[in-house]
């Protein structure tokens, strides 16, 4: 199997257990500490309109890795999905500062490394 496959099976398959992690801080799970700034346990309403909008934009990140490594039908166009690729690569590099920097101890722990994971797929899939 191509790298390029790879790279978007395994985004997708981290990206479907962070909409496990989001429905389950939805749900009211006591997991707010690896979220939002870790400052609730359990999520007010406001966070939980928020998770529920990650997962929405999750989707949507994982149909950019699978039109990428043409494993899903094209939607958009090949150069939209590769700008996209290298957007997404930039919003996940700020994303290891950002969650790198954050308050909560368990955020940095669990986040920081995935989504540098993140960043190193959807580099992968960038560059090709």
């Amino acid at each position: 199997m191509p790298i390029v496959q790879l790279a978007a099976i395994a985004a997708c398959a981290l990206l479907a257990a962070l909409v496990v992690f989001q429905a389950a801080l939805i749900a009211g799970a006591p997991l707010g500490r690896f979220a939002w700034g870790g400052q609730h346990e359990v999520l007010p309403a406001k966070l939980r309109i928020g998770s529920g909008t990650s997962i929405a934009l999750y989707a949507l990140i994982a149909y950019v890795a699978l039109a990428k490594a043409e494993l899903a039908a094209p939607l958009v166009s090949e150069g939209f999905t590769a700008v996209a690729c290298w957007v997404l690569t930039g919003y996940f590099s700020l994303g290891i500062v950002l969650n790198g920097i954050s308050r909560s101890k368990p955020e940095r722990k669990v986040m920081t490394p995935t989504v540098l994971v993140l960043t190193a797929l959807y580099l992968v899939l960038s560059l090709h």
